[in-house]
């Protein structure tokens, strides 16, 4: 089969260009993995245990209020009060918002922990959809439950900041659990630095699987859900590897909205969270950066590896796709509203490399990448040359992929042992090895979608459907 000169060149052309992409991006994730494994190296040498004891001391560490949003979370609420009721931490306070569930969220809530209703004056620093009513608990007095109109995660939060007492706060998902000592260990780096630090996100884990009472993770097993699986290695890499090295220079743009801690001073000054994105958590930490660099402020938004939270992933293709378009359409969002941060030395390293990179890495990738699978596909069918590009897009690929992902897998099984089974560590393995010919085109497709949704400005949140965590003895 034969095709015209410039249909060649063309094919030429846009081969080169996702070839020079693909060596761009692995020269980059490279980079990130080597940074990553020096800092866990380090890392695993410190006296942790020390360290959490010296923080237990009322005086030194700071007060938190933990703010709990949440919209139909029946099923796995009361494990996650019950995980914040057992942290080893000095002083904290916790707020749950129903943000106008029309499920038994609240009713469980007020049953479980033997709540009533109370008055309670409330500075409205950052506007909200109404308050009907506030409760606090008899077993309790620093548990709390805001019960509101619906207005969305964001606002929930946000009705959360206005009712919290103390300087920092701590915003957890409503179907997710901490471990003991992880909030000790992520407000580590704001008590270390003077206040320097005004941001802190952890470490998210995904808990399908594992036995869970009373809000504590008594049994970690790998889930059998074949898509599962391959979140939990998405997670590893982009929590083991991305935001460890993006940390490291005070480059991160995202911090989970599932378990992140910020000084509330701050995100007051900037407006709290913002109820017209679809990603609010990275819309504030960028609006903090912004407001910080045009400030002149020498402050820092880290990520913590060490710290777990433990939370519950999609279980079906449905729900995945309607959380990874939402994801997408959200980081977009962000990036065009504060387009004039790209390459503007004004924004330092956050708009010289930060910027520059979630543009063609995150926010472009789909598209590029979807074009490469394409062109793989097609280059077969040319045969002569075009086998050449295809076979070394095809390795490159894998590269990116498989490699990175098996790479992320070891280095977390080496650092953390959170699968204390070998059987479980090759199975992740083996599952990287699967990623590029299935998972990965699939989430590319479902990113891409996202892309589309923001240029046609559609706002679907889409249902996160809760199986609820998996109970010790339980045949689930």
């Amino acid at each position: 089969m034969s095709i015209d000169r410039p249909m060649e060149l063309l094919s030429l052309f846009f081969g080169n260009v996702i070839i020079i992409y693909m060596v761009v991006v692995i020269l980059s994730y490279t980079v990130m993995l080597t940074i990553a494994f020096l800092h866990i190296r380090k890392d695993y040498q410190l006296d942790k245990d020390g360290i959490d004891e010296g923080n237990l001391n009322a005086a030194l560490m700071k007060p938190v209020t933990i703010i709990v949003p949440a919209y139909n979370e029946e099923a796995g609420v009361l494990d996650t009060i019950h995980s914040l009721l057992s942290l080893r931490f000095p002083q904290t306070e916790i707020i749950i918002v129903n943000d106008g569930s029309t499920d038994d969220t609240q009713q469980k809530l007020i049953s479980e922990f033997h709540m009533n209703r109370v008055e309670k004056v409330v500075r409205k620093e950052i506007p909200t959809e109404p308050i009907r009513h506030i409760y606090q608990s008899n077993v309790n007095q620093n548990l709390w439950l805001i019960e509101k109109e619906n207005g969305g995660k964001a606002d929930a939060l946000n009705a959360g900041i206005n009712l919290a007492r103390y300087p920092y706060f701590c915003s957890i998902d409503g179907d997710s659990i901490l471990n003991e000592k992880s909030l000790l260990r992520v407000m580590n780096p704001i008590v270390s630095s003077n206040d320097e630090v005004i941001a802190v996100g952890g470490n998210v884990r995904i808990a399908n699987g594992h036995h869970v009472k009373l809000g504590s993770v008594f049994e970690a097993n790998l889930s059998k859900n074949h898509l599962v699986v391959m979140q939990v290695i998405e997670y590893l890499r982009a929590f083991m590897m991305g935001r460890i090295s993006l940390s490291k220079f005070n480059l991160v743009l995202i911090i989970s909205g599932a378990f992140s801690v910020f000084s509330k001073k701050w995100v007051v000054e900037v407006g709290g969270y913002s109820k017209h994105t679809m990603g609010e958590d990275m819309e504030l930490v960028v609006k903090l950066h912004r407001l910080l660099k045009e400030k002149k402020l020498k402050k820092q938004i880290q990520f913590v590896p060490d710290p777990v939270c433990w939370t519950e992933a999609p279980q079906s293709y449905a729900v995945l796709r309607r959380q990874r378009r939402r994801w997408h359409q959200g980081l977009v969002e962000s990036l065009w509203k504060h387009k004039k941060m790209t390459f503007n030395p004004k924004y330092g390293a956050i708009g010289m490399i930060s910027f520059p990179y979630f543009w063609l890495v995150e926010c472009l990738g789909p598209l590029i990448e979807l074009g490469g699978y394409v062109y793989i596909i097609i280059a077969f069918f040319f045969g002569g040359m075009y086998y050449e590009f295809a076979i070394l897009l095809t390795l490159l690929f894998i590269l990116y992929g498989a490699v990175f992902s098996t790479a992320s897998v070891l280095l977390d099984a080496w650092s953390k042992d959170i699968y204390p089974r070998t059987s479980d560590v090759v199975h992740l393995i083996f599952m990287s090895l699967t990623e590029v010919f299935w998972f990965r085109p699939l989430t590319l497709l479902w990113r891409l979608e996202g892309f589309f949704h923001f240029l046609l400005r559609r706002k679907e949140w889409g249902n996160m459907q809760r199986a609820g965590f998996t109970k010790k003895g339980s045949s689930l």
